[in-house]
């Protein structure tokens, strides 16, 4: 008997030693590339530009943290509210200097918190908070203090952006709502709050939250509804092609659940090692929501690493006046697997791309459907079918109209995990072979 828990005991530490180990390696990989801040001087700022103020339209300040902020939910809300043409809408920051958006796209803010609280001598109307990771308390703080300063003003959360809410206090006694994968987290951090789980967005008192991604779009539909009308609404949605605004009359939704398709994600995130190498072209006055859909599909799931692009590193300005910074201009990229150019209007390059890999238009041959749409079915085709219901998942994006074409499951990530677990399985069976049978003999 006691041979029998000796041999359990080596088997089970060498395949947690090799498998796990090797598994968190890659998970910790996966997830740094999503989490990277820029860690390049910053260039000269010039041809920055801000957007022009009107005294007479009220005024949306989104939100960007230091060092980090979801690229999704900073980057579509931006735009809808910019798409109505009634709002001032500026991206704000603890300080005027480039930040981070996850996945790897670098930002320059309109104007720090100062510099807007002296423009408009008074609060925003409305405050837009996207989910900015707390990894830093020193860098962080000016970003609490500086909502809790403005506590009596609309606020409007996306995502897990009700997290930095409740950290700074504003949810005590509210209802709320958040990303799915969180829920049971954010009630044990935050159990002064109600948290829960069947809505797409909840309206209570002066804050507005959104759940996972894409229900974020509805809350923003949500806002503009009330206060510009439900044509504004419906016009907005309109040119997005977003397919899904009855969520917005009626956000009740049979919630998601952390369950079995989870696997999928953990498999890839550590044992995807060869990782797709795609660039994406910033170019002046491309859509910011077709950026974002490069970013937030590809970018999280430990399948790809993703590279900005321009033909130098001077401010690529977007459609609605964000500043982009490129990490790699053409002339330095790495070598890459493939070159995206997202928007769906574009059908021509201004810039040289040299030799080697061709771009792709991602979204040029589906100028009537949500940008999403198109890289979800991308994602299938370059990865798998699992992969890309799971990324649809996570961006919450309720999509049975996709067409995923593509392998069925991730087959590297599965066969190297089977891999890793046959070095463990005979390293066990020497180890035993070597030491516990000639001990026992």
């Amino acid at each position: 008997m006691k041979i029998f828990f000796v041999r359990f005991f080596v088997y089970l530490s060498v395949f947690v030693l090799i498998v796990g180990g090797i598994g968190a390696l890659g998970a910790l990989h996966s997830r740094a590339d999503w989490l990277s801040v820029r860690d390049m001087p910053a260039p000269t700022l010039q041809g920055v530009k801000v957007p022009d103020f009107h005294p007479n339209k009220p005024t949306v300040a989104v939100v960007l943290g230091d060092p980090l902020t979801e690229v999704f939910d900073f980057m579509v809300p931006y735009e809808m509210f910019a798409m109505t043409e009634a709002y001032n809408v500026f991206a704000v920051a603890p300080e005027n200097k480039v930040t981070s958006l996850t996945g790897g796209l670098d930002i320059v803010p309109h104007f720090s918190f100062k510099e807007l609280d002296q423009l408009l001598e008074k609060s925003p109307d409305l405050i837009v908070v996207p989910y900015m990771p707390m990894v830093d308390e020193e860098k962080y703080r000016p970003v609490r203090e500086w909502i809790q300063q403005h506590e009596n003003t609309q606020f409007l959360s996306i995502c897990s952006g009700s997290r930095n809410m409740a950290e700074a206090g504003l949810l005590k006694g509210n209802t709320s709502t958040i990303h799915w994968r969180i829920v049971h987290q954010v009630e044990k951090l935050f159990p002064d709050t109600n948290w829960i789980r069947d809505q797409r967005y909840v309206q209570d008192g002066n804050v507005t939250s959104s759940a996972g991604l894409t229900s974020g779009i509805d809350a923003v539909l949500y806002v503009i509804s009330q206060q510009l009308g439900e044509s504004m609404a419906d016009k907005v949605a309109k040119e997005m092609n977003y397919p899904s605004y009855h969520f917005v009359e009626n956000p009740k939704v049979e919630p998601y659940y952390i369950d079995q398709t989870e696997v999928v994600y953990y498999l890839n995130l550590a044992f995807q090692f060869h990782k797709k190498k795609v660039g994406v072209l910033l170019y002046e006055g491309m859509e910011e929501g077709a950026l974002a859909s490069i970013f937030d599909t590809y970018s999280p799931l430990g399948t790809t690493k993703v590279f900005t692009l321009s033909d130098s590193y001077s401010p690529i300005v977007t459609k609605h006046h964000l500043n982009l910074i490129t990490r790699s201009p053409i002339s330095q990229a790495p070598t890459l697997d493939r070159i995206l150019v997202t928007g769906t209007n574009l059908s021509s390059l201004d810039v040289e791309m040299g030799e080697g890999v061709e771009p792709e238009f991602i979204h040029r041959g589906t100028p009537d459907r949500f940008v999403f749409d198109a890289t979800l079915e991308d994602l299938a085709m370059q990865e798998d079918r699992l992969t890309a219901e799971w990324a649809a998942k996570r961006l919450e994006y309720r999509a049975n109209h996709l067409k995923l074409e593509g392998k069925p499951f991730p087959i590297e990530a599965f066969f190297s995990l089977l891999f890793l677990s046959a070095i463990a399985l005979l390293t066990a069976y020497f180890v035993d072979r070597r030491f516990i049978v000639k001990h026992k003999s």
